[in-house]
């Protein structure tokens, strides 16, 4: 499903990130990791985020030679995520679903399981750290992704939405969706059918399951 090669990101800190060979199957992946070991480089690398050295691979479509086709079908929410703060949820909405081809019954039935209608007109500007989660969430389900990409997602939402959360990633799983999921919160993470785990530490990924 997912293949990295030959992956390399350096950063002027000294700090680098180097994969020789990552490949995950279908299903649900777990990445851990300590603050700053490169879970997030990683990710915003597969979402076409950052420049890197070597070859990601989804689907046998490549990043580098097809950033648009492989852009669409990969979704991501960031651990702390940043709108721009005049914009609102609804236009943040519109932007997104109209890139990723989504539908007017999905983006609802989104409003609805991450509970956003309230706040949904007013600006970003406003939000408290749980509407950010919420929003970034509700964006990265968005069209007909293969891969979604979610960093810490149980943290700063309510438990409502944490469980939605769970069982809208277990649905979407059971339809063909793929994911790459990064959590500290074990209370959650253990109630997800993870398909395997590894850990980024000094620069460099494992596999632990």
């Amino acid at each position: 499903m997912l293949v990295v090669q030959n992956f390399l990101k350096k950063y002027p800190t000294g700090f680098q990130l180097e994969i020789d060979s990552f490949k995950l199957k279908k299903g649900i992946h777990m990445i851990q990791g300590e603050n700053g070991a490169g879970k997030s480089t990683l990710f915003k690398a597969i979402a076409g985020l950052h420049t890197f050295e070597g070859k990601i691979l989804l689907e046998h479509l490549d990043l580098k030679k097809a950033p648009l086709k492989f852009r669409k079908k990969v979704n991501y929410a960031e651990a702390e995520p940043v709108y721009p703060e005049f914009l609102n949820l609804n236009e943040l909405i519109l932007f997104v679903a109209k890139a990723k081809g989504a539908s007017r019954d999905q983006i609802e039935h989104l409003k609805s399981v991450f509970g956003v209608t309230d706040f949904m007109a007013t600006p970003v500007a406003t939000y408290s750290s749980g509407m950010l989660k919420k929003a970034s969430l509700l964006l990265a389900f968005l069209g007909n992704p293969k891969l979604i990409i979610l960093d810490e997602p149980f943290t700063t939402i309510d438990r409502a939405s944490q469980e939605n959360l769970i069982d809208l990633i277990k649905f979407q799983m059971s339809v063909g969706v793929n994911f790459l999921i990064s959590s500290h919160q074990t209370e959650f993470i253990n109630r997800v059918p993870f398909d395997s785990v590894h850990t980024i530490s000094n620069g460099r990924i494992h596999e632990q399951l």
